[in-house]
């Protein structure tokens, strides 16, 4: 069974297809990934931070032949090379307040569509809500086809952290993974502190990921963690 998720943290991720963990959060953002063609050979996906999506845009890229680029760094003169395979372009909302990405954005998207190739988009919100100055790009946008990976179950975040700790090269027993996941506020970037904070523990005090170790993690604020008794 494929396992889940990819997170911006100062570990080596894993981002195949058989890292990521299906659920009925994400299963529904998974199925749309791996189907062979899309309405208007566009598709939209939106999540959280840490939700999956740079995950799920290596994915696709990896079986469609297809590459990945962030919004922030496209390029004008690129364009032509960049619409000649299948694209994905994360972090759209993030070029909101840059005029000339934009135009090279509408650029990519009307060239990518006319080469017959596929687009994909990422953004944390529902596409809505990217509002984006430029008209024209804003309304393409809104005019795909749209999929959301949802907050997490019991089993994704039990995954993420899994996955999180994995990345680190740590393998706390499963009586952790269980406290936290009942525990812990159920947000995806909160997973990812709290392994960075277990991790930042047990190397400063040298000693092993432990139940109680978690305790007092989540119970103590960020900025004392490593100082804490």
């Amino acid at each position: 069974m494929p396992r889940q998720l990819s997170f911006d943290l100062p570990a080596k991720t894993a981002l195949g297809r058989e890292d990521f963990f299906v659920s009925p959060a994400n299963a529904l953002a998974v199925a749309m990934i791996s189907a062979t063609s899309w309405p208007g050979n566009k598709l939209v996906l939106s999540g959280p931070a840490g939700a999956g999506k740079t995950h799920l845009a290596h994915v696709w890229a990896a079986e469609t032949g297809g590459r990945i680029i962030q919004a922030r760094d496209l390029r004008y003169d690129d364009v032509p090379a960049l619409a000649s395979t299948p694209i994905a372009v994360e972090d759209v909302p993030m070029i909101a307040g840059d005029p000339d990405l934009q135009k090279t954005l509408f650029h990519l998207h009307n060239l990518t569509l006319a080469e017959g190739n596929a687009l994909l988009m990422t953004g944390r919100m529902a596409p809505k809500f990217w509002e984006l100055p430029l008209p024209d790009l804003q309304s393409r946008i809104e005019g795909a086809h749209h999929v959301a990976l949802d907050p997490p179950d019991d089993a994704l975040l039990g995954a993420v952290l899994a996955k999180l700790f994995l990345d680190r090269q740590l393998n706390p027993g499963p009586e952790v993974i269980s406290y936290l996941v009942k525990h812990m506020d159920r947000r995806f970037e909160t997973a990812a502190n709290v392994v960075a904070q277990l991790d930042l523990v047990a190397l400063t005090e040298k000693r092993d990921i432990t139940r109680s170790l978690a305790v007092r993690v989540l119970n103590s604020d960020a900025d004392d963690v490593a100082s804490d008794d």
